[in-house]
């Protein structure tokens, strides 16, 4: 594990600029271990939380929780709004009898036992395709009853896949991302070419950076080509790589952990 104690033979970042571009609430998990390196450290949110368009997946989902076999949850943001839409009806995931609770990463594993609960399955890989591989590995089967607990808008790889393997599938979305307005001075430094690195930690939050972007009259492309790009693993690369992106370093793994590495070795050799 990097130490991240802020001692001055290890400023490794000191003197460089980071922009991250994830929601305001899961900003800090990244900025504290930059600025303890030395980094200069701006938030540029361009994407928001909001509840769905509509309840009705959910509290269906919610009224037979007790017959699913296992349940899904690949975010922070899906933990605590499933958790929070289950109060509503007077239970919590902490309240879960029976069924088995399987996530995408390591963040939304530790969020999960923050309420009471174990997680039986978290994937080696954090994405869609290795939560699978790790469920298959784990004994789920044909008729097996699954919820997936997500955002409106995300991948449909997951459920596609299994019910592939037989598994008869409930999607409920339990919030909705939304583009939000950017600090107007950040975003003009950003532009400005005033930032060593711009840091994505989702293909959805790189589509809305660019929008944001756009629809203030700025050139993407000289933006680009003055600051460094980093991800989060290989689907946001990939994303990013669709919208014309150049991606300088990529994540080993979809941890913040990871992600702060990869801005340390893109950036710790010198000027780019």
């Amino acid at each position: 594990m990097r130490d991240t104690s802020g001692r001055e033979d290890d400023l490794q970042l000191s003197g460089r600029s980071v922009v991250l571009t994830r929601s305001a609430e899961q900003s800090p998990s990244l900025a504290v271990p930059l600025e303890r390196l030395g980094a200069e450290v701006r938030s540029l949110p361009v994407i928001g939380i909001a509840d769905p368009d509509d309840w009705a997946s959910a509290d269906a989902a919610i009224d037979r929780m007790d017959g699913y076999d296992w349940i899904v949850l690949t975010s922070v943001n899906g933990v605590d709004r499933l958790d929070a839409r289950m109060r509503v009806h007077g239970r919590g995931l902490g309240g879960l009898a029976g069924s088995k609770v399987a996530v995408v990463g390591s963040a939304t594993a530790d969020r999960l036992r923050e309420l009471g609960v174990e997680p039986a399955v978290v994937p080696a890989h954090f994405h869609a395709e290795g939560l699978v591989a790790a469920l298959r590995a784990a004994g789920l089967r044909a008729g097996a009853r699954v919820l997936v607990a997500r955002a409106a808008e995300a991948r449909e790889v997951l459920p596609e896949e299994l019910r592939a393997l037989g598994a008869v599938v409930d999607v409920a979305p339990v919030y909705r991302l939304v583009t939000v307005a950017p600090d107007p001075e950040v975003l003009a430094r950003v532009a400005g070419g005033g930032v060593d690195a711009i840091v994505f930690a989702s293909g959805g939050t790189a589509r809305r950076f660019l929008e944001v972007v756009d629809d203030a009259g700025y050139d993407r492309a000289d933006m680009f080509a003055r600051a460094a790009v980093v991800s989060i693993g290989p689907v946001t690369t990939e994303a990013l790589r669709r919208l014309g992106v150049r991606v300088d370093a990529e994540a080993t793994s979809s941890t913040s952990e990871a992600l702060v590495d990869a801005v340390v070795g893109l950036l710790s050799g010198g000027s780019r």
